[in-house]
C-alpha cells in the first residue's frame, strides 16, 4: 500500500513544504549562482527514472563553462568554483531536485539517478533499481555514497527496492539529515575514487 499509493503522496508532500521552507536558500542560491556562474545557475542532464524513463535531472551548477583555447571545456577540477565546492559539500546543489520530486519524477528516498549510458551495463538483478523513482537520497547514499565500488552501491539500491516501507525510508531521511549535517562521504572534484560503471564494467569483463 505505502510503496503504490501513500509514498508518492509522501514524497509530493514534504518536497512542496520543503521547497517553501527552503524557498529563500533558493532564492539566494540562485541569485548567487547566476553571478558566480555568470549565467544560468542550474545545470540540467537527462537522466533514467522508473521503468528506464528519461527526465531531465536539476541541479545547481557547481562547475563553470571555462574553455580553452581551442573551444574545449576545461578539466573538472580546474572548473569547479569556490561557490561550487561550498554547495557541493553542503549538499546545497540537490535542492533543486525537489522540483523534479514535486513533478513525480523522482522520491525523497529511492537509487539515485544515474548516467543513461550506464544503461547497458546492469546485470537483470541490478535493473530492479528502476522499478522505483530513483531518490534524492537512498541507502547507498547513508553508506557510503561514492565511495563505495559499484558492485556494493547496486547491490543496495537492490535491496532498498526489495525492502521499500515506510519505516526504512524514514530511517534513511533521518540517517541523510545526519550525514549532511556532518558532510560525510561527499564527494567532491579530485576524491573520487571509483571509475565510471561502464569502465569499470568494461575492465572487469575484458
Amino acid at each position: 500500500m505505502y510503496k503504490n499509493c501513500f509514498k508518492r503522496v509522501f514524497d509530493f508532500i514534504l518536497s512542496l513544504t520543503a521547497l517553501v521552507f527552503l524557498s529563500p536558500v533558493f532564492l539566494i542560491l540562485i541569485i548567487a549562482g547566476a553571478i558566480e556562474m555568470r549565467g544560468n545557475p542550474f545545470f540540467t542532464q537527462e537522466r533514467p527514472g522508473k521503468d528506464e524513463k528519461i527526465f531531465r535531472l536539476i541541479k545547481f551548477r557547481s562547475m563553470s563553462n571555462r574553455k580553452n583555447k581551442d573551444g574545449n571545456l576545461l578539466p573538472d577540477e580546474e572548473r569547479i568554483t569556490d561557490y561550487g565546492e561550498f554547495i557541493r559539500k553542503t549538499s546545497l546543489d540537490e535542492l533543486p531536485e525537489l522540483l523534479n520530486i514535486l513533478k513525480g519524477d523522482m522520491a525523497i528516498v529511492g537509487p539515485r539517478p544515474l548516467l543513461i549510458k550506464y544503461l547497458p551495463y546492469y546485470t537483470e538483478e541490478e535493473r530492479l533499481r528502476h522499478s522505483v523513482r530513483p531518490g534524492l537520497t537512498g541507502l547507498a547514499q547513508i553508506n557510503g555514497r561514492n565511495n563505495l565500488d559499484w558492485d556494493p552501491r547496486l547491490a543496495l539500491d537492490v535491496e532498498y527496492v526489495r525492502t521499500l516501507s515506510f519505516r526504512n525510508d524514514l530511517r534513511i531521511l533521518i540517517a541523510t539529515v545526519f550525514k549532511v549535517f556532518k558532510r560525510e562521504d561527499v564527494a567532491t572534484i579530485g576524491s573520487f575514487t571509483v571509475c565510471d560503471l561502464d569502465e569499470a564494467r568494461r575492465n572487469k569483463n575484458g
